[in-house]
This record gives structure tokens, sequence and C-alpha cells, in this order.
């Protein structure tokens, strides 16, 4: 038997297992690294976090993702130039952990990689005849088994678009083995730079599992905070919310997108809700003249908004379903008021509650994905297997 299915043979036959899953969202702010100890697969998985750490990048490596990041014209030389530029960052940072960690790259039996998402295409925003869906991560795999000496999985959402789906969200699958609880509803919300939740029902009976993007989360503020202040990068603590009031007038034109009328489940990303798409929308309810402190009060709550109408069209006649929430949109306190005040009857947690660190929950998801892309049985939990194994040698 070639070596490195040997290999892949005796991972999948541990008792125990380390993966290291990594997560770089559209917020571009670092890359999420999370050390976790698996055992099993599918519904019987066994997850333990054993060590997380958040590596920022330089900003000088984050403005050369910008230059390609969530664009429709581009610098084709650079976008291939930063493929295994970002896998080899993300290795540096990878080995770096390892080291304070102490725990040796030879011990580590997985990378899960999700790569640095650059552009989404779901068919329903482009609606280009005879082109279905389409995404693009890049960082590249081969380059980071090579750099760890880690057998590396990666590139997870092409085969869920190649199987029928939008690439996106695929927190469902971790979800489910996560924070899953036999008669219990769950809602599982993660506000990143875009929102989405999986509501997981505690019985057949109370309704089929659900996952979707629902909107902006953090990428329309962070992106006004970015514009108009040299090193920063979001609303720290609603700073600057807190002292605006929120416009009606445009909050009335921000919710005005097809987007919002598209059934559930659906995708979306920074393409859609950008600064244009703001600047668009203060152009149409005639509030160019608007100051920054409002603009930032209005859009907290439009995230807000367009959650709470979400939830509500996803799960309705249902209150009092406890809300675990992630991401970095759970740190903005006047996000997490405004979610309060448009779901009275809900409850509020984080995912630590369950064992699982919120900030590290993307990267933790990726690590499921690895093991059940190795380990498990596609169709138990994940439709179809996901991932590309890039072996070190």
């Amino acid at each position: 038997m070639n070596r490195n299915l040997q290999k892949l043979f005796e991972i999948s036959n541990k008792p125990r297992r380390l993966v290291m899953g990594l997560m770089s969202g559209t917020s571009l702010d670092g890359l999420d690294i999370a050390l976790c100890s698996f055992e099993g697969s599918g519904a019987a998985t066994k997850v333990e976090l054993l060590h997380f750490e958040t590596i920022e990048y330089p900003d000088a490596f984050r403005k050369e993702i910008r230059t390609v990041f969530s664009k429709r014209m581009v610098d084709l030389e650079k976008l291939c130039l930063l493929h295994p530029q970002i896998a080899l960052q993300h290795a540096a940072a990878v080995l770096a952990c390892l080291k304070k960690w102490n725990v040796p790259a030879t011990s580590v039996d997985l990378l899960a990689s999700h790569g640095q998402t650059i552009y989404h295409a779901p068919q329903r925003s482009h609606q280009q005849a005879g082109y279905g869906n389409a995404t693009l991560q890049i960082g590249d795999g081969d380059h980071l088994a090579m750099a760890t000496g880690i057998i590396t999985v990666s590139d997870f959402r092409q085969k869920h678009i190649a199987a029928g789906g939008e690439g996106a969200p695929l927190a469902v699958y971790g979800d489910q083995v996560l924070f899953g609880k036999k008669g219990e509803d769950r809602i599982l919300l993660n506000i990143g730079g875009i929102a989405n939740f999986t509501f997981l029902p505690g019985s057949p009976e109370d309704g089929n599992i659900l996952c979707t993007d629902v909107g902006p989360g953090n990428t329309m503020m962070d992106t006004l905070v970015q514009e108009n202040f040299a090193g920063e990068y979001f609303d720290k603590d609603a700073a600057l919310a807190s002292k605006g009031n929120v416009n009606e007038a445009l909050l009335l034109v921000l919710k005005d997108d097809p987007f919002f009328d598209q059934p559930f489940p659906k995708t979306t990303g920074p393409e859609l809700f950008n600064s244009s798409y703001l600047h668009n929308a203060m152009h149409k309810s005639d509030t160019l003249l608007l100051s920054l402190e409002d603009r930032v009060a209005t859009l907290n709550r439009f995230t807000a908004d367009m959650i709470a109408t979400a939830i509500k069209a996803c799960v309705p006649g249902k209150k009092g379903i406890p809300i675990f929430c992630s991401g970095g949109g759970m740190h903005n306190p006047l996000l997490m008021k405004n979610l309060e005040a448009q779901l009275p009857g809900y409850s509020f947690h984080d995912t630590m509650e369950l064992g699982i660190d919120p900030d590290a929950k993307e990267a933790v998801l990726f690590a499921v994905l690895a093991n059940e892309c190795i380990c498990g049985n596609a169709g138990e939990i994940t439709p179809v297997s996901m991932g590309k194994i890039s072996f070190p040698s």
C-alpha cells in the first residue's frame, strides 16, 4: 500500500486524534488556530478543545489580501502569488503555536484549513446564464502540508458546491456534532463578517435542521471604521455606534434589497454587503451628510434587525429557544442589546456554556469536517465527504 494511504488508514483507526483547525474569515483580522482532540466520528464524535489562539495578520499582509478580496476585477498575478503565500503565512503561525504549546508537529494527525475566501458567487447573486454556484478560497494545502510536515485537509467548500450546495454555510455539520441536544431546541448564531445561524431541533417533530446566512454581521461596520481610522479594524465596545442615533430613513433603504426576499436557506458575502451598498443606500435615502456615528449606529441596528427577522421567519411560533452566540459580533454590546430587544423571550448565551470557546468555534468546526473526511461516513453527518487531502511528502 502507498505509505501516504497507509498513514491515513492508521489515522482513521486511532482511538484518539489530534486535529488543528484553521480559520480566516471575511474580517481579515487574523488566523484562528484550534488544536482539538477527537474520538470517534459522526454522531458519536467527542471533541475536546486543547488550545486556541488568534494570530493577528501584519498590516502589510492584510493589505495584500485586500487587493484581491471580494473584487470582480483583480491582478491575476497577485492572486497566483497569494495562493501559496497565504499558506506559508498560515504554516508559520501553526508552527509558532505548536512551539508555544510545547506540542510536537509530529504528534498532530491532521491540519484542517479553511483558507482565505476571496470571492463568493452563488448563482442567486451573479445570475449569469449557464453558470452555477461558485466560491474561491486560497491558501494552498500542498504548501501547508510541506511547510508543517502535517497531512492537510483543505478547500472544503468545493465539494459542497459540486454536490449541489452553495458552498456555505458549512457550520451546520459541526454544529450538529458539537451542540445538538435531544429534547432541547437550540439556535447557534455566529456573527462574523456575515451573520449566519443554525437551528438544531431537539426532536424530529420540532422541525428540520436549518443553517443559513442572514445578511451582514460585522463587515459593513468594520469597513466603515477602517475607512475612517488608520490602524483600527472594528467599533470596539460599540464606542462609535453608542454615540450615534439610528436613522430610520437609511435603515429602511438598507433593508430594501432582493436578497432579503429570497427563501431560506441562502448565502451571501461582502460582494453584496460592502461600502458601496451603504453609499447607495445613503444616496437613495438622502442621508449622504449623516455623521459617522449615526452611520455606524444605523448599521448596527441593520445587522440586528436582519438577524432577528430571519430567526423569526425560520423558526416560527417558537419562543424561549436558547441562542448560543459566537463570532466577533457577540463582543459588541450595542449589537447584542439590539438583538435582545428584537427577540424578546429568547435567552442569549455563548458557546462557552457548551464547552467551546466562542472565538474558536469556526476553527473547531473545520477540524470536525477534517475528522469526518478521514474517519467518517458521508451521509451520516455531512452529505458528502468534504476536503482535499495534501500529503507532506
